[in-house]
C-alpha cells in the first residue's frame, strides 16, 4: 500500500512538475516576444485639435480619431461604475486576469457550444488595455497568451486608476467616437460630468459591440443592452431598486453634438487647417490637441456666406436655364447613385426627378420622396415654358417655398469670394470662398488670382494725395497713346464707355472711376513709387513696371487686397489679415501668438506709480492719417455721386470702390463702415466675360449690400473719424474752387492744412491746363 501511495505521489510531482515546465517554458517563449509595455506610464492619446470662434464657440475639430483625454480624477463615478458593471467588476481586486471570470466562462461556453450560441469572453480592463495598445485584434490562443502576461506586468507598473484612465480614454464607442468624453459628445452633446447613470450606462453598453448596439442604428437594441447594464449595476450595489426601476423606464434623449455654421465657415476652416499644419506639421496638428482660437464671428460667417450665394444666383438667374442635371426613369430608388449632387444642407436645395409635366406647373417627387409642384411663376426666370424646360425623368435642383410648393434652382456657373474684416487690427471675422465647398474647395478668396481692375485706382490716388495732389487737383481727361517699351505695342486705354471729359477733380477722378486720369496721375508719380507701394501693402509680391499696373492689370486675392484698404479707415495703417488669434498647446501653453501690440509701462510693480500701463499697436504707417481721411472722405463719394451710388439709399455712413477688368471678366467691390471692412470678388474660375453692363456695381455691390443691410444697424455706421490736420472746406464739386454763397451744388471737400491759410485756397501753380501736363490748383 505504501508503495502504491508512493508511485501516485511520485507521478503526480512528475506531472505536476511537466505542467510546471510547460507553463514555464510556455511563458518563458512568450515573455520575450511581447513589446514593450511600461511607455504606458506616461502615454497620452492621440488628441484633435480643435477651432474656436470669437466667441469660444467650438467650430471644428481637426483630428483621425474623435478624442478628448480626461485624466481620472475628472471622470465621474456613476461612468466608472458603470463600465467596471459591463466590463469588469473585479478589476479593483484581481492581479490583471480574473480567475473567476476565466472559469465562469468555460462553464457557461460549454453550454454555449452546445447550443450554438456565441461564445463568451473573460477579458479584463487590463487585458483590454493590454490588446487595444499593444496587440492586434487577431482571435488565437497565442494573443490571448500575450495579452494575459501583458495584464500581469501592467498591474504590476501602473496603478489601477492609470489603467483605468487609458481604458476610458482609448476605447471606441462607435460612430467615430474614441473614449467616454468624445463619445458623451457624440451621443448627448454632453460633458461627461452631466451625465446620468441611464446614460452612462448606455456609454458602457457599447464596447461590446459598437456598431451593432449604437443608438443611432437600432435604438431598441441599445436599450436591451444599456438595460443589462443598469441591471448589472443594481447586482453590483452601485445603485438600489427604486432607481433602477426608473432608469429602466428612462427615454434615451439622444441630441448629436453639433459643429456651430460648419457647413458656411468650410473655406475659413480650410485655410486655418493648412496655415496651421505649415507651422507645426500634420501629425502635431492631429494628434496633439491644439486649442485653436480664430476671430471668426458664426453670424457674421453665416450671412456673408447666403449674400454670396444669393449674388451669385442673382447673376445666373440673368443669364437664363442653362439644362437639367441628368435624366433618370422613374422608380422607387430614382435617387441612388446621385451624390455626386449633393449640396451642403445649409444651402436648402434638394433633388429632384420630374414626375408630370402640365402647362402651367410640373409635379415632382423630392429626393425625400415627397410630392410637390412648380408653378410657372416660380420658373418666370428662364423665360420658357415647362414643355421646353423638362421632360418627364429630368432631375434637377429644387426649393421649398410653402406647402407642397417648390421654386425651381440652378448652380452658378460662375463663382467668387467674400471677406470681412476688422480694419484696425486685420482679425478676419468670416470668409467664404466660393458657392459651395463640396462642389469645389478652391477658395476664391485667398487662392485665385485675379486682376483688381478699378478696385485698386484708390492706392494710386492715395499716393497722389502723399505727394502734394490735393481733391482739387485739375486732371486732364483726354486720349492717350502710351508707348510701353521695346516689343510692346503702343498702349491706348480709355475710360469704360469710351468717354472724354476734359479737365477734372481728382475727386471727381476716383468717384467716377476715370481711367485716362489714373494714367495721367501715374504718370506724374513715376511707376516705381506705385510699385513700392502696392507691396508695402502687400496686395502685389512682385509687379511688372508697366503703366497698366495703374488700372489694376496685376493679379492678386481678394483677401490681400481688402486688407490693403483697411490702411484707409485706421489712419493709414499697414495691418496684415489674420485667420489665427492663439494656439496653446493641450497643456494650455501658448505656442503662437498674433496679438503683436507692446504693453506699455507692465513693469511697473508700484500701484502709487502714475505710468498706467496701456497697450499699443506698432502698425507700419503707410500713409499720412490725413491722407487716410481724405481717401476715405473721397471714398464716401463714391457712394454718393459715383459709380457705388447704388448704396445711397442704405442711408448708412458707408465708403467703397467698384472694380471690373477689360471685357467684364472680374467684377469687385471693396466698402466699409468705420469698424467693418468687406471685400467681395465675382468671376469664372476659368476667366471668361461675365456679360455686356456686368460690371462691378452690378455684380459685386450688391453682394456687400445685401450683407451691410443684415448686419449693420445705423446706429452702428458711425461717421469716419475726422483726422487731425485737416481742414474742411465748401467747394465747388466740378471746378474744386471755393463755394460761393450762391452756389447750390456743393460739397464738403477734405484738405491737409499745410493747403489752406486763413481760410484761402493757396495757388501753387497758374490755372493755365494744357493736355500734355498736369496742373494742380488747391
Amino acid at each position: 500500500m505504501n508503495k502504491f501511495i508512493r508511485n501516485i505521489l511520485i507521478i503526480s510531482l512528475s506531472c505536476l512538475l511537466f505542467i510546471g515546465l510547460s507553463v514555464f517554458s510556455v511563458l518563458w517563449t512568450y515573455s520575450n516576444k511581447i513589446p514593450d509595455y511600461k511607455f504606458l506610464k506616461n502615454y497620452k492619446p492621440p488628441v484633435s485639435s480643435k477651432v474656436y470662434s470669437g466667441d469660444g464657440e467650438l467650430v471644428a475639430d481637426f483630428s483621425k480619431e474623435k478624442r478628448i483625454f480626461v485624466p481620472y480624477n475628472s471622470i465621474p463615478q456613476n461612468v466608472i461604475n458603470s463600465f467596471l458593471s459591463s466590463e469588469d467588476k473585479n478589476f479593483f481586486s484581481h492581479p490583471g486576469v480574473d480567475a473567476k471570470g476565466v472559469l465562469r466562462a468555460v462553464v457557461n461556453n460549454i453550454s454555449n457550444i452546445i447550443s450554438s450560441k456565441r461564445l463568451e469572453g473573460a477579458s479584463t480592463i487590463t487585458q483590454q488595455v493590454a490588446k487595444n495598445f499593444l496587440l492586434t485584434n487577431e482571435v488565437s490562443f497565442n494573443r490571448k497568451i500575450k495579452e494575459a502576461i501583458l495584464a500581469f506586468r501592467i498591474e504590476r507598473a501602473l496603478s489601477k486608476e492609470r489603467i483605468l484612465e487609458l481604458y476610458l480614454n482609448q476605447i471606441y464607442l462607435g460612430s467615430g467616437a474614441y473614449g467616454v468624453a468624445a463619445a458623451s459628445l457624440e451621443y448627448f452633446d454632453k460633458s461627461i460630468k452631466d451625465l446620468n447613470y441611464a446614460e452612462a450606462a448606455l456609454l458602457a453598453a457599447l464596447p461590446k459591440a459598437p456598431s451593432k448596439y449604437n443608438p443611432y442604428r437600432n435604438i431598441k437594441l441599445s436599450i436591451f443592452r444599456r438595460n443589462l447594464v443598469l441591471k448589472n449595476l443594481l447586482d453590483n450595489k452601485y445603485i438600489d431598486s427604486k432607481l433602477y426601476q426608473k432608469l429602466l423606464n428612462e427615454k434615451i434623449n439622444l441630441n448629436k453634438s453639433r459643429k456651430v455654421f460648419l457647413e458656411d465657415a468650410q473655406y475659413y476652416i480650410e485655410d486655418v487647417r493648412k496655415n496651421v499644419i505649415d507651422k507645426f506639421t500634420y501629425d502635431k496638428v492631429y494628434k496633439q490637441g491644439f486649442n485653436i482660437n480664430t476671430p471668426i464671428n458664426l453670424k457674421l460667417q453665416k450671412i456673408a456666406t447666403e449674400s454670396l450665394r444669393n449674388g451669385l444666383i442673382s447673376y445666373d438667374k440673368r443669364k437664363g436655364w442653362r439644362g437639367v442635371l441628368t435624366n433618370k426613369k422613374y422608380s422607387k430608388d430614382w435617387n441612388n447613385n446621385l451624390k455626386k449632387f449633393n449640396l451642403e444642407n445649409s444651402i436648402n436645395w434638394e433633388l429632384a426627378i420630374i414626375r408630370k409635366l402640365n402647362k402651367f406647373s410640373a409635379e415632382i417627387e423630392t429626393e425625400k420622396n415627397i410630392n410637390g409642384k412648380i408653378e410657372f411663376k416660380d420658373i418666370s426666370w428662364t423665360k420658357k415654358e415647362f414643355n421646353k424646360l423638362f421632360n418627364i425623368g429630368d432631375i434637377i435642383y429644387v426649393k421649398k417655398i410653402k406647402g407642397k410648393n417648390y421654386s425651381l434652382k440652378q448652380l452658378p456657373l460662375i463663382n467668387g469670394g467674400i471677406v470681412v474684416m476688422d480694419p484696425y487690427t486685420g482679425r478676419v471675422l468670416a470668409l467664404s470662398g466660393g458657392f459651395s465647398f463640396k462642389k469645389s474647395e478652391f477658395n476664391r478668396a485667398t487662392q485665385a488670382l485675379r486682376q483688381p481692375g478699378s478696385a485698386f485706382k484708390p492706392f494710386v490716388y492715395a499716393l497722389a494725395l502723399e505727394n502734394n495732389y490735393t481733391p482739387s487737383s485739375i486732371i486732364l481727361d483726354a486720349p492717350l497713346v502710351l508707348d510701353q517699351g521695346d516689343d510692346l505695342k503702343m498702349w491706348k486705354p480709355e475710360n469704360y464707355g469710351k468717354k472724354f471729359y476734359g479737365p477734372s477733380t481728382l475727386r471727381i477722378g476716383l468717384e467716377k472711376s476715370r481711367n485716362l486720369m489714373t494714367v495721367r496721375i501715374a504718370q506724374s508719380l513715376g511707376l516705381t513709387k506705385i510699385v513700392n507701394l502696392s507691396k508695402n501693402l502687400g496686395i502685389y509680391d512682385d509687379p511688372e513696371e508697366l503703366l497698366s499696373i495703374s488700372l489694376g492689370s496685376a493679379e492678386t486675392t481678394l483677401l490681400k487686397l481688402t486688407s490693403a484698404y483697411s490702411a484707409f479707415i485706421n489712419g493709414g495703417k499697414l495691418v496684415d489679415p489674420i485667420l489665427i488669434d492663439r494656439i496653446q498647446d493641450s497643456e494650455g501653453k501658448t505656442v503662437f501668438n498674433n496679438d503683436k501690440r507692446k504693453c506699455i509701462n507692465c513693469d511697473q510693480i508700484s500701484y502709487l506709480s502714475q505710468d498706467y500701463p496701456s497697450l499699443e499697436n506698432d502698425y507700419k504707417q503707410v500713409f499720412s492719417p490725413q491722407t487716410a481721411y481724405q481717401m476715405t472722405s473721397i471714398l464716401e463719394g463714391v457712394v454718393k455721386r459715383g459709380t457705388a451710388k447704388k448704396l445711397r439709399d442704405l442711408k448708412l455712413n458707408v465708403a467703397g470702390k467698384t472694380g471690373t477688368t477689360n471685357k467684364n471678366t472680374d467684377t469687385w467691390f471693396i466698402g466699409f463702415t468705420s469698424n467693418l471692412l468687406i471685400g467681395v470678388y465675382v468671376g469664372s474660375d476659368n476667366p471668361t466675360p461675365l456679360g455686356r453692363y456686368e460690371t462691378g456695381s452690378k455684380t459685386a455691390l450688391p453682394i456687400f449690400k445685401d450683407f451691410i443691410k443684415k448686419t449693420v444697424k445705423k446706429s452702428e455706421a458711425r461717421p469716419f473719424k475726422v483726422a487731425e490736420g485737416t481742414v474742411m472746406m465748401v467747394v465747388d464739386p466740378i471746378t474744386g474752387q471755393k463755394a460761393k454763397f450762391t452756389s447750390k451744388n456743393t460739397i464738403i471737400e477734405v484738405y491737409k492744412e499745410q493747403n489752406v491759410n486763413d481760410g484761402k485756397v493757396i495757388y501753387l501753380n497758374n490755372n493755365r491746363l494744357d493736355a500734355n501736363n498736369i496742373l494742380k490748383f488747391y
